[in-house]
């Protein structure tokens, strides 16, 4: 098995869908479920799926749910001994409603990770996981749903100097985030489109032009996806660009983290860019279509 930490938002989705197309202020009947979420756990729980065993770090409460959310990470195989388990935050909650038109609209709670700040990091310091002297090598992905300050002590700090860094923000909203990883050695961005546009401040027509456009503005390698139109990988092995399956979408929260874990986790079984790409758009499309479960 290898490892690879999972850093940033663990905590309970609650997703509302429905098979009808929806308007602003729309009330339809539909199912609710409640199930593990967050981009670090989402990502987590596809990589179960490789022969890879992920570390979570994270905050979560000692409350009710915080309990059953550990026991079904654990149940899964990840490894939470190292999450900081706070008795004064309570676990962090994310809340959607999705329609046959996509995603209506979405709630990300995730006020106790942000109040954790680096607690969350501190087996990397104490010789748990590393030290400053002796930092821990390996795959590490790192989500948006962290507060700047923290995101960027992690780009510079000596504790991931040795590390392969995947980052993504968990949401549009939250992209501008990542720019403390433009100029970032080692690095990988995973982006949406319109991410891609926030992140250098302008508009680009497709995938590949925002790929280009992010390498250009100082980042290491870059992935970008757009829904179910090309999607492009670009870096140091040059541009790389595949259309996605075609496939009938019937969920659309999770498809960007399962993307991005088939993707290392490829790459992490030796695969090419065009390979791992490739890869991860198949993976990405099994999981909307509702092929492959979460």
């Amino acid at each position: 098995m290898t490892d690879i930490l999972c850093i940033g938002a663990v905590l309970w989705d609650i997703i509302g869908r429905s098979d009808r197309h929806m308007k602003h202020g729309a009330d339809v009947p539909g199912r609710i479920t409640r199930l593990p979420g967050g981009v670090a756990m989402n990502i987590a729980m596809t990589f179960t799926r490789f022969d890879l065993r992920p570390v979570l770090l994270s905050a979560i409460g000692q409350d009710s749910e915080g309990h059953e959310l550990v026991a079904e990470a654990e149940g899964m195989g990840m490894v939470t001994s190292f999450l900081y388990r706070s008795e004064d935050l309570p676990t962090d909650v994310y809340m959607a409603v999705e329609g046959a038109n996509g995603l209506i609209a979405a709630i990300a709670d995730a006020h106790s990770l942000e109040a954790a700040g680096d607690k969350i990091l501190r087996p990397l310091a104490d010789g748990r996981l590393g030290t400053e002297q002796a930092p821990y090598e390996g795959p590490v992905v790192l989500d948006g749903n962290l507060t700047v300050p923290l995101l960027t002590e992690i780009a510079h700090s000596p504790l991931f100097a040795n590390a392969g860094l995947h980052v993504a923000p968990a949401s549009p909203g939250k992209a501008e985030r990542l720019r403390p990883f433009l100029n970032r050695s080692g690095a990988t961005l995973y982006v949406n489109l319109e991410e891609a546009g926030l992140l250098c401040h302008c508009d680009f027509a497709d995938a590949p032009k925002a790929a280009e456009g992010l390498v250009a503005a100082g980042a290491d390698r870059v992935l970008v996806t757009d829904g179910g139109k090309p999607a492009a990988s670009a870096g140091s092995h040059g541009l790389v660009t595949l259309t996605p399956p075609e496939v009938m979408v019937t969920r659309v929260t999770g498809a960007g983290d399962t993307f991005m874990a088939a993707h290392i986790a490829a790459e992490l079984s030796g695969a090419d860019p065009r390979a791992a790409l490739d890869r991860a758009l198949k993976a990405a499309a099994r999981y909307v279509s509702g092929e492959s479960a979460q």
